[in-house]
């Protein structure tokens, strides 16, 4: 490095150092840039051959420094340049409010220099004001004077009814005061001051009799408007007289609160009294007077029957009422008015209000039915707001619902209970009187096709059909809830009907002569029944398919309750049967039996006897007797085999036997036989038991007893080794090993009962047997 440029290095290291001693964010530049030089030539010549481009960087980095000198001056010229426009700016602005002070101060002098010829002018304004308030007081002398004789002209012409003319004076009244308001307003406003309480009062007095006209102008209105409906059939005057008044005061209203709202709402105050919103006032009074008339409504005479012709005639009343707004008094008002969509609001809510008390009362029945007819059918009906000429009115008024859905509700759950305590005492006397047709020294009434019936399930059947038919008219969700009640109220009452049956049947057996229509009564319940389950199957056949699941109890199951009762029924029948049967059952299967053929007749002739009331039974209970009764003979007469009555010595006693048996079988087959012409109503004859108990008898070879018992099996699997035991007693000729082999048979077999089977061996008993005892010191014989 040259001499030079050391000493250059040197000036510039001490302008550096002069420089971070003022600023010493420059020395901290410096030493970065310093830092990130090196880091640079580091990179760039780290190897000595590239020391050989060592000209090319320094021109490159001279060519760039030269050009970022000359961007800096070329931004320190702009910015100088900026700085002296903007001295030059503060040196014109400081001589121009140099110029300003001096006027202002000139300004100062003069107007204090002008002071006392401001003081001299005090004393004229003074005057001036003076002379304001005694011309007003002046011009309005004789308006003061004549005041109280125009009050009092008003007042005459208010108690007359000249509405129009009365209120033209009191708007002359009205006048004269806010004139009076506002020229001492503006006289002391003009002072600075507002209106002294003194003067107020002052005004105040003189016009007194002013408010007390307003208040006897819009009572006399308000009168007129209430009684609207009278006085459009008669004299319409006084209504249109009422109705220009409320828009006259309604543009005065408008006019005033428009001035206000010009002058800024703080120079001219409103008149006493303003505003007064008179048409917002005719639509309240016309809906207080709607409310007048339902509270002129006497209520002592709308309660019990008398509430159905209540509804018919508010109905009546609220469309004459809706006839006359609509016909007259909508052409005495303007057509903004709307005032028969404003009726029908008013109206629809007193509806509302009184249809709201009427619900909270203690209602019956019938008086539930006549309100919710009125409010769904009547209500909305062509005959009232469905009317062609209301629709539109209806609707502009936006009428919600006259009684709510939860009203409704509560309304229809009212009812059902209601029907419900009214079905059940029905029920509950109609089983009484079935009770004592029960005792009658007669026998139960016939029908036209001459089954037996009683009175009971005519009065049930058309006591819930009358209660759904009823209800429909009302809606199907009513019906639903009727028929559901209804289903319930039958289960109950069958419930009660078997119970009575068993007692009636305990009180027979107490006494069988007491009642010798016994039978005939268990069998007109039998028919009820019948009638009563067609009744539940068609009220069922009613009920909408969505009913299902709106009821939160368990489903009624009225149909079981049937069944159970006939069944009881049908039980008490058989029982009566049974005990008929019972004095010639000990003879059957005996000695005599087999030598004279008793008592096999007279069984068939009580079993003739019985069948013939029990066609008097409708079907299907009617086979279902004969069926019970086929049954019945069957096991009695198996029972009496099991008694071992008579016990075979010989072939021939058993072929006697045998033939007896097939000979009584065909007589009972006899018996039964209309049972059969009407159908093959059992799968299995009963009766079909005893030729197949015969033919074991009867059989020659013991040795074949085995396949017999077989075959016996396995038609009736239901027989046990007690039943075969005591059928080979009675043939007399088993040896103990066929026995021992039959036995065994039956314990291998065994085989299950099959699905529909009726078992008839197991309601037969056999006897125990007969053991024979001998003493420890002798042999057996």
């Amino acid at each position: 490095m040259s001499s030079g440029d050391q000493r250059n290095g040197g000036d510039k290291s001490e302008d550096m150092v002069s420089q971070a001693a003022v600023w010493p964010e420059v020395e901290r530049a410096e030493l970065l840039a310093r830092g990130a030089a090196l880091k640079w030539a580091s990179g760039v010549f780290c190897r000595p051959e590239h020391l050989e481009r060592l000209s090319q960087y320094r021109k490159r980095e001279s060519l760039r420094t030269s050009s970022i000198h000359t961007r800096l001056k070329s931004m320190v010229q702009s910015y100088l340049e900026g700085v002296g426009w903007g001295l030059e700016q503060l040196r014109e602005a400081r001589t121009e409010l140099r110029d300003v002070s001096q006027t202002l101060k000139k300004a100062g002098l003069e107007a204090d220099a002008n002071t006392e010829g401001v003081r001299s002018l005090e004393r004229l304004r003074e005057l001036s004001v003076s002379r304001q308030q005694l011309l007003a007081a002046v011009s309005n002398l004789p308006r003061l004077y004549a005041v109280q004789s125009l009050v009092l002209e008003t007042e005459r012409l208010v108690e007359s009814r000249r509405l129009l003319e009365a209120h033209a004076r009191l708007m002359d009244l009205e006048h004269w005061q806010d004139d009076i308001l506002w020229q001492l307003h503006g006289a002391d406003g003009a002072a600075g001051s507002a209106l002294s309480a003194d003067e107020q009062e002052l005004v105040a007095k003189y016009f007194s009799g002013v408010q007390q006209l307003v208040d006897a102008l819009g009572q006399e209105m308000w009168a007129v408007v209430s009684s609207a409906l009278a006085l459009a059939r008669q004299n319409p005057t006084p209504f249109v007289s009422a109705v220009r008044i409320v828009e006259r005061e309604e543009a005065l209203d408008r006019a005033l609160l428009a001035q206000r709202a010009d002058v800024g709402g703080s120079s001219r105050p409103l008149p006493p009294g303003r505003p007064r919103c008179w048409r917002a006032r005719f639509f309240q009074v016309l809906e207080e007077a709607v409310s007048a008339r339902f509270r002129s409504v006497s209520y002592l005479h709308t309660r019990g029957p008398g509430l159905a012709g209540h509804l018919s005639a508010l109905q009546h009343a609220v469309m004459a009422d809706l006839a006359t707004v609509r016909h007259l008094l909508e052409h005495c008002v303007p057509p903004h008015y709307q005032l028969t969509a404003a009726y029908l609001k008013a109206t629809h809510h007193c509806l509302h209000t009184h249809l709201a008390q009427v619900s909270s009362w203690d209602l019956e029945s019938g008086e539930i039915f006549a309100v919710l007819n009125w409010v769904l059918h009547v209500y909305n009906s062509p005959d009232m707001m469905g009317h062609p000429e209301l629709v539109t009115e209806a609707e502009r008024a936006e009428l919600g619902p006259l009684i709510s859905s939860e009203g409704l509700e509560q309304l229809q759950s009212k009812y059902v209970q209601s029907v419900r305590k009214s079905v059940s005492e029905w029920m509950h006397k109609a089983l009484q009187v079935e009770l004592q047709d029960w005792q009658r020294d007669q026998e139960p009434d016939t029908d036209h096709e001459g089954f037996y019936l009683t009175s009971l399930p005519t009065i049930i059947t058309q006591m819930l059909e009358e209660n759904a038919r009823v209800a429909l008219m009302i809606g199907e969700s009513l019906r639903d809830q009727t028929i559901q009640m209804g289903l319930y109220e039958i289960e109950n009452l069958l419930n009660r009907f078997r119970e009575a049956l068993v007692e009636f049947g305990k009180e027979h057996r107490k006494d069988p002569s007491n009642n010798k229509f016994y039978l005939h009564y268990l069998l007109a319940s039998i028919s009820n029944c019948v009638i009563l389950k067609k009744s539940t199957e068609s009220l069922q056949l009613q009920q909408s398919s969505q009913s299902a699941g709106q009821f939160s109890r368990t489903p009624p199951n009225p149909l079981a309750a049937l069944d159970r009762a006939v069944r009881r029924a049908c039980r008490l029948v058989m029982d009566q049967l049974l005990l008929d049967l019972q004095p010639f059952l000990p003879g059957l299967l005996t000695r005599p039996w087999l030598v004279q053929g008793d008592p096999t007749p007279k069984l068939c002739s009580i079993l003739e006897h019985h069948l013939e009331l029990h066609g008097r039974v409708r079907p299907p209970c009617r086979q279902r007797l004969q069926e019970e009764a086929q049954w019945l003979m069957a096991v009695e007469y198996v029972r009496a085999l099991m008694q071992k009555r008579f016990v075979c010595r010989s072939g021939e006693d058993r072929k006697q036997l045998a033939q007896q048996m097939l000979q009584d079988n065909q007589l009972l087959r006899e018996t039964f036989r209309g049972l059969e012409e009407e159908g093959p109503v059992l799968e299995a004859n009963p009766l079909a038991l005893l030729p197949v108990l015969a033919d074991f008898i009867r059989l020659k070879d013991p040795g074949m007893l085995t396949l017999e018992v077989s075959g016996l099996a396995s038609k009736y699997p239901d027989i046990s080794e007690e039943h075969v035991s005591v059928l080979l007693d009675i043939r007399g000729d088993v040896s103990r090993d066929v026995r021992a082999a039959v036995m065994d048979l039956l314990e291998q077999s065994a085989p299950p009962l099959p699905v529909g089977y009726r078992p008839i061996f197991i309601d037969i008993l056999v006897p125990p047997s007969t053991m024979v005892f001998c003493l420890p010191t002798a042999r057996c014989a």
